[in-house]
């Protein structure tokens, strides 16, 4: 069964890719937030029904504890639903997936651990893919700064390495919030650590989903429910990823995380397919190496 729910988590990921994008609109100064607050509604129906459904005995001190690493995930996307009001998914995503060689690096760096010579050949495939793509966003194909403005356009630009960076950093983070001898979580056992975490982090999105909505309300900003269909089945598609994510892993996580790290893949498709995203062949060409890095990555890494 691990393989049926990687498979469906790889492609529930891809369509909350596309369905953030399609409800994304450049012109619309808060439609991130829009996107934010929908994500924390929904995470937070799904923290309720699993403390009513499952007996973990949750304490809610546990939100604090946990609240590093829920802000850099909630971040994080933030910074996503910033970025592709602007730029394509396709170009975002595979940028946005590089966060897993951030990691490894700053594992490096900060925690002391060593990574093997395919690992570093893996990671600098993808630099070069990365030096590459943002080479072509200054041709004059792209000319995303003329459309958007210099200013603009750059900030576009770097916010999937933002969410990369942050994300990576969640990550890191998350290594010692999820072994039992470190993890100032309360309350935890083997069995339930994982849960408790996410459900911190669910409700933690759920807070910030509320604290923005009442920031709109107060700006005056419209938030007309029945027009925000694509940000909703986004919101529940990333969150039924996150569920089907557990028993996908709790197999063979070492062929379950390569098949994982190819969502980059599906949501190019479903891009160029549904949204008629065109990119220039230089574009394409660095995608197709950042997409090379990040599988051969989670191939060597799930060794």
């Amino acid at each position: 069964m691990w393989l049926f729910f990687t498979l469906v988590t790889t492609l529930l990921w891809g369509v909350a890719e596309l369905f953030y994008k399609k409800g994304s609109h450049e012109d619309c100064k808060y439609d991130h937030l829009r996107v934010c607050v929908l994500v924390g509604a929904v995470m937070g129906i799904h923290a309720i029904f699993t403390l009513l459904t499952s007996d973990i005995a949750y304490n809610p001190m546990n939100l604090i504890a946990y609240l590093p690493v829920s802000l850099c995930y909630i971040l994080s996307m933030a910074c996503s639903f910033f970025g592709i009001r602007f730029i394509e998914e396709s170009l975002a995503d595979p940028i946005e997936n590089t966060s897993g060689a951030m990691c490894s690096i700053m594992c490096v760096l900060f925690l002391g651990d060593k990574i093997s010579l395919p690992v570093w050949i893996a990671i600098a495939i993808i630099v070069i893919g990365i030096i590459g793509v943002t080479q072509t966003e200054k041709s004059a194909e792209v000319n995303r700064s003329q459309k958007l403005g210099k200013k603009l356009a750059t900030v576009a630009f770097l916010m999937p390495f933002c969410y990369a960076f942050i994300d990576a950093v969640g990550c890191v983070l998350d290594i010692f919030f999820l072994e039992m001898e470190t993890s100032p979580l309360i309350g935890i056992t083997e069995e339930n650590i994982e849960l408790v975490a996410n459900v911190s982090y669910e409700l933690t999105f759920a807070i910030v989903g509320l604290i923005l909505f009442i920031f709109m309300k107060v700006k005056g900003v419209k938030f007309e429910l029945p027009k925000q269909g694509d940000k909703i089945v986004a919101a529940i598609c990333e969150t039924a990823g996150q569920l089907t994510y557990v028993y996908a892993m709790s197999g063979n996580g070492a062929i379950a995380a390569p098949i994982l790290s190819s969502v980059c893949v599906v949501s190019l498709l479903l891009s160029r397919i549904f949204l008629k995203e065109k990119l220039t062949k230089k574009q394409y060409l660095f995608i197709g190496i950042i997409i090379v890095g990040i599988l051969a990555l989670a191939v060597l890494e799930g060794e």
